[in-house]
């Protein structure tokens, strides 16, 4: 498969809904188990880094440092559930569970496998936002009216990482070689995209770095505008560079992943 061939336009219909469903229902047999992580994370992280940490770091931005970092702690989920859903999940199901080669052996076709498993990878990060939201908004830290625009953004920060995570699922020759990209990916946006402090306390190439490369900046950058209150112009930007990034790099992940799987 030469260059060209991965970036071509995969043929997805509407059956891949039915891979989202059959996730879904997995999903919602532990339904109280994957409640708890994301109504209890944000608790922690405020009471430690927001109440704790805060109260010896001035205002950044104009705003208190526990309302600076709340939106960051949701756009860190996004981030998480839908990269580790379509990272170990997916490889989990590919490779020791063989639920790819029962569902293909259907008529729904490797595409509408691995396009199911995105979606339901960006749905993953769109409850965890869903189930946050109201947990900060009850400590004051993020405007309720702006922050209901988070929720549908969630599903498309989810699919960016959810297509991440597939594209490692692709290449990795077992599970515990996903251990290299969160080590060498996922942490470092984790520590410099802007969540704990802002880009712009970093060296000036680092910030072009970030904004450049780093997925979870944008999308901690129009997450906080959102908690806020008050988006700027910035928006569009981020926004675009999402979008596009994402549309690319769904199409590569399910060219990658079908060519795994046909070989």
């Amino acid at each position: 498969m030469n260059l060209m061939e991965y970036f071509r336009i995969p043929g997805i219909s509407s059956k891949s809904l039915k891979v989202w469903q059959r996730n879904r229902d997995v999903f919602m047999k532990n339904i109280k188990l994957n409640f708890l992580p994301p109504f209890l994370e944000p608790l922690l992280y405020l009471l430690a880094l927001g109440f704790g940490l805060g109260k010896f770091i001035e205002n950044i931005d104009g705003v208190p440092y526990a309302n600076f970092i709340a939106p960051a702690l949701i756009a860190i989920s996004v981030m998480y559930a839908s990269f580790f859903e379509c990272s170990y999940g997916s490889y989990v199901r590919m490779h020791y569970q063989k639920t790819f080669d029962a569902i293909i052996a259907t008529p729904l076709s490797i595409e509408d496998v691995i396009a199911g498993e995105l979606l339901w990878g960006a749905t993953r990060s769109m409850i965890n936002a869903t189930v946050m939201i109201p947990v900060i908004g009850a400590f004051g830290l993020i405007d309720l009216h702006y922050a209901l625009l988070i929720i549908p953004f969630a599903f498309l920060g989810g699919l960016l990482f959810a297509a991440v995570g597939m594209c490692f699922a692709a290449v990795t020759p077992n599970i515990m070689a996903i251990n290299y990209p969160v080590l060498l990916f996922i942490t470092p946006m984790f520590l410099f995209s802007g969540t704990f402090f802002p880009l712009s306390t970093l060296p000036e190439l680092i910030q072009y770095f970030a904004i450049a490369f780093l997925p979870l900046a944008h999308i901690v950058s129009v997450i906080r505008m959102l908690s806020l209150g008050a988006p700027t112009s910035m928006i569009f930007f981020n926004l675009s560079w999402i979008i596009v990034v994402t549309g690319l790099l769904v199409v590569l992940s399910i060219n990658m992943m079908k060519k795994r799987l046909i070989v």
